[in-house]
């Protein structure tokens, strides 16, 4: 920008004050015109500076000026956010590693700040949103700093990354965290992220550059007990003459991970996949465990895309980076193919080659002719195969699709006066296709089902939380986020005084206490903000040890906020999962524990909190260990954060884009009918024991896809004796299995109340 490399015509604005603080006076240290550029309007989410680079760009640096002109001035922005678009269509917003999007600006008119993007971005247009939480008016100078991005790499799909969950030894979470393109069924597609961030990945994977992050987040790692081969597509500007792939692969085979056996490389030049793949195979390396970049040879194949199978070695594979090497492709009819296999050239037919005799036209229609009959009776083979595997499935998909009467409201289902086909056919009252589609919340975390006059009488009286002065609420991380609100976790200046004698906070020497804040974006609908004080309306109700606590609200002016309590000691699930059961070996060697007696009070706990909501119509609909918060006395407080947190995504299952439900905690008829009631959330309950009593070291149903755990609802629906029950935990007594498996009773009545539930728990934990 200071230099004029980026012209004035590169440089457009969503508005300017005047003609003379345009976007081409946006350039560090230069002061022509008014000295900066300086929109219309109080910033917003509309307000922004965009920069064309002209070509795609690593960027890794931008730096921020105010505007100063010669000491007239005195406006700058003491916070921006970051948008990029590698297409100018499809933009996104830039996250640091710890997913925050604010970055901290200026805190004067004249000196200048450097900020490092971590994560560098691969994009070609930027655009500035300034930030201010005062109404005043900003202007910004700014300047970028990268290079060129020569790999031309655009996207990259892939499976997305594992959990490695080895005994004595820390979780490593392998997903990349950092993709900003589409998570979806446990597929990642359209984007780049920690693949291309040009950070490489340690010899130990369980150790990071960067602070602050869990084990294993500089890679991106699969295990082969659900993989055969780990499939990516890689995605290019133009066509290029590939000459080599870098894969930096970790090889630490004393935890089972090796770089990848072998690999095959198939090349999309135009329209369709070429047949004849590059292969490769690598040399493994038994005694050498240091990560290592492996170099895969792939013999000046011209193409826009690629997509490679790599093949295990050991039971895990790990990349921290990819990277091709190619030159231009200059465009030709003829092209060479090389077999990196066969080791020989052949040439594809010009367009110009006449055929040898006039026969040669019907000896292709002949051939031609018979393929397509063999195409059409396969066709119709596998149609008829199809047709009776989906008139088999209709009831289930059908149900997800188009939530029905008969699962509406919160009473119990006379299922005898309910057939499947009245069903999937009568029209569904507003309600029950609420309950499926707006079961997350509009900060992403779930929403408590209530019946609904309950909630429609509610006044602003019944909001027991006080006003909470919004500037004594101090930024730290962002925790979650939803589509039209986000979760950040706060300091709260003189919290604990604000709140005064009986406040549930722990204490504390100084006057700032750690809190979870629900905060409404500035482009929240109408009916999301209606949503947000129905929430906020809800939760001042809750009153209740186990469960978490509203502490107070900003809602005096936007954005509206909720003030939680937040446990420092984390979710239930990441802490059981990091301990093993309490033991003499794990005295010795000082590793992390809990007793039986631990988990029966934690169980005890968690049933204790879910009485009292039931005791006031409440249902969760999301009950589940990540949803059971902890402090350091052990004491658990049901809270409803986990839907918000892209560390817990696997747990969901997004129906058709319109909602995500945790389908394996789901009872059968909050799946298939769209029914929430305190008897669902029993079913959950059941899950969440059998979590508890595996120390939470595999998901539910982990050896069924989404798909085969929907199909088993049905089974229960159809209650033939064909579903399929969790396993009994080697550490649960059987009575308390017992107790698990009339949580997941088929009839509803069946199902003990959480009333039951807590007076059959209470024995256990006194013996």
């Amino acid at each position: 920008m200071e230099d004029g490399r980026i012209k004035d015509d590169a440089l457009k604005a969503s508005s300017q004050w005047h003609e003379t603080t345009g976007p081409q006076y946006a350039r560090l240290n230069r002061e022509e015109g008014h000295g900066a550029w300086c929109p219309a309007a109080q910033p917003s989410v509309s307000q922004y500076l965009e920069v064309d680079l002209g070509r795609l760009t690593f960027l890794t640096v931008i730096g921020t000026q105010g505007r100063y002109i010669r000491n007239s001035g005195n406006e700058f922005a003491r916070e921006y956010r970051v948008n990029y678009s590698r297409d100018g269509k499809l933009w996104k917003s830039w996250r640091n590693r710890q997913g925050n999007e604010i970055i901290e600006g200026n805190k004067d008119a004249y000196n200048s700040v450097i900020k490092d993007l971590r994560p560098p971005i691969v994009t070609r247009y930027v655009r500035l949103l300034p930030v201010t939480r005062l109404s005043t008016t900003i202007c910004m100078r700014v300047e970028l700093y990268g290079c060129s991005w020569d790999d031309g790499l655009i996207s990259y799909s892939a499976p997305e990354g594992q959990r490695m969950q080895p005994p004595g030894y820390p979780i490593a979470n392998l997903n990349d965290s950092t993709y900003d393109g589409v998570h979806e069924r446990g597929k990642l597609f359209g984007g780049l992220g920690q693949l291309t961030d040009g950070v490489i990945g340690q010899d130990d994977f369980t150790r990071t550059h960067e602070y602050s992050v869990w084990p294993g987040y500089d890679y991106l790692g699969w295990k082969n007990d659900s993989l055969e081969h780990v499939e990516m597509e890689f995605v290019f500007d133009r066509q290029r003459n590939f000459t080599s792939m870098k894969v930096h692969s970790n090889n630490m085979f004393s935890r089972d991970v090796k770089i990848f056996s072998s690999v095959s490389c198939w090349f999309k030049p135009h329209f369709v996949w070429e047949a004849e793949p590059v292969e490769f195979r690598t040399v493994l390396d038994d005694r050498n465990p240091s990560a290592r970049y492996v170099t895969v040879d792939l013999n000046h194949r011209t193409a826009k895309s690629l997509r490679c199978r790599f093949y295990f070695a050991d039971v895990w594979m790990m990349f921290s980076e990819i990277s091709f090497q190619s030159g231009n492709k200059h465009t030709h009819v003829q092209t060479k193919v090389q077999n990196s296999k066969k080791g020989k050239i052949t040439a594809a037919p010009s367009a110009s080659v006449t055929p040898d005799d006039g026969k040669t036209p019907i000896l292709i229609g002949c051939l031609v002719t018979i393929i397509l009959l063999l195409v059409i009776i396969i066709f119709l083979i596998l149609w008829c195969q199809y047709v009776c595997k989906v008139l088999e499935k209709t009831l289930i998909k059908q149900a997800l699709v188009f939530p029905t009467a008969c699962g509406g409201g919160y009473a119990e289902p006379d299922i005898t006066q309910c057939t499947p086909h009245q069903c999937f056919h009568s029209n569904a009252p507003h309600y029950a296709e609420t309950d499926i589609v707006r079961l997350q919340g509009v900060t992403g975390s779930n929403m408590y089902a209530v019946p609904a006059l309950t909630v429609d009488s509610l006044t602003r009286k019944d909001i027991s939380a006080a006003e909470f002065p919004r500037q004594q609420l101090i930024f730290r991380e962002k925790l979650g986020e939803g589509q039209f609100g986000e979760v950040h976790l706060c300091e709260a200046e003189g919290l604990p005084e604000f709140l005064g004698e009986g406040s549930p906070l722990p204490d504390r020497d100084g006057h700032s206490v750690l809190v979870a804040v629900k905060q409404l974006r500035a482009d929240a609908t109408s009916q999301a903000r209606n949503d947000f004080l129905k929430e906020i309306k809800i939760m001042s109700r809750l009153n209740d040890p186990n469960i978490i606590r509203l502490l107070c609200v900003c809602v005096s002016s936007d954005p509206l906020c909720m003030v939680t309590e937040y446990m420092e000691n984390g979710d239930l699930n990441m802490f059981l999962s990091q301990r093993e059961i309490e033991s003499t070996l794990t005295h010795a060697n000082n590793i992390p524990s809990v007793s039986l007696s631990d988990l029966l009070h934690m169980a005890v706990q968690i049933s204790s909190g879910m009485k009292y909501l039931a005791s006031l119509n409440f249902v969760h609909r999301d009950l589940a260990t990540r949803n059971c918060l902890l402090d350091r006395r052990l004491t658990i407080k049901i809270a409803d954060f986990g839907m918000s947190r892209n560390l817990y995504s696997s747990d969901y299952y997004r129906i058709q884009g319109r909602a995500v439900l945790p389908i394996r905690w789901m009872a059968w008829e909050s799946i298939l009918l769209g029914k929430f009631t305190t008897a669902s959330d029993v079913w959950a309950f059941g899950v969440t024991l059998w979590e508890i009593f595996t120390l939470c070291k595999e998901q539910p149903y982990s050896l069924l896809s989404d798909e085969q755990v929907i199909e088993n609802t049905g089974e229960f629906f159809r209650n033939q004796g064909r579903q399929i029950f969790l396993y009994a935990p080697p550490l649960c007594p059987p009575s308390l299995f017992e107790l698990m498996m009339r949580c997941w009773s088929r009839d509803i009545p069946d199902r003990p109340t959480f009333e039951g539930l807590y007076q059959a728990l209470k024995p256990h934990v006194n013996q």
